[in-house]
Parts: C-alpha cells; structure tokens; sequence
C-alpha cells in the first residue's frame, strides 16, 4: 500500500508518493540507504529554524534526491534527472518540504507495520 500527498513548492502543487519501493528505488538511483539519509537529515535540520540547523552541502543533495524520488514515483512523468526536475522551480526550500516529506514517509511504514501486524494475527487463528 502506498501513501500519496501534495506538496506546495514554488506557487505550484507537486504530488509525492511513498511506498515499500521507494527504498529500492532510491538504492538503486543514488546507491544510499534512504532509512539513513533520512536520520542524517532530520537530525541535521533540527527543529526546522535556518539559523540554528546544521545542514551542509551534502546534506541538501540528499535531501533534493529524496524528494525527486518521491515525486517521481508519484508522477511519472517528471524528468529523469533531480537537475531537470529542480529546474522547473525557482525556490525549493528544505525546510517547507522535508518535514512533509518525513510525516508522509512515517505514515507509510506505520501503515506497513499495521498491515503487516494484522497480517500475522490472521496466519496465527
């Protein structure tokens, strides 16, 4: 089962998706675990505020290579590379996007582990 939301980024909604795939998908884009990245960015942002968040350059292409693979996932249609896609906005701001990113990512694995909680209830009767 997969999770669909749209995000607000630049005057225009962008539609993201997460799902059991995602983490497959973004292994075999980019070659990183997205469970990792995830940690390291949320950690690294802190409680949202630019002033006292210790993102570097590093961390801003992880996070960019995230979203493009949730909204691609969503949209199939998108460009092929995070630099076409990121190239259709003008601003792009990691602190407007990640925590929706994050919550929509929570919600999926906690679907998952429901899913597959109740799944095991019923093998067991």
């Amino acid at each position: 089962m997969s999770m669909t939301t749209k995000i607000m980024i630049d005057g225009k909604e962008v539609p993201f998706k997460a799902s059991a795939a995602i983490p497959r998908i973004y292994r075999i884009k980019f070659h990183r675990d997205i469970y990792k990245d995830l940690d390291t960015l949320s950690k690294a942002v802190g409680d949202g505020n630019e002033e006292s968040s210790h993102l570097d350059m590093f961390s801003l292409e992880m996070f960019e290579n995230i979203a493009y693979i949730m909204a691609k996932h969503a949209d199939p249609s998108i460009p092929d590379t995070p630099e076409e896609w990121l190239d259709e906005f003008s601003t792009f701001s990691i602190y407007q996007v990640l925590p929706e990113i994050i919550k929509l990512w929570g919600l999926n694995v906690e679907t998952q582990v429901e899913s597959k909680k109740n799944f095991m209830e019923l093998t067991a009767r």
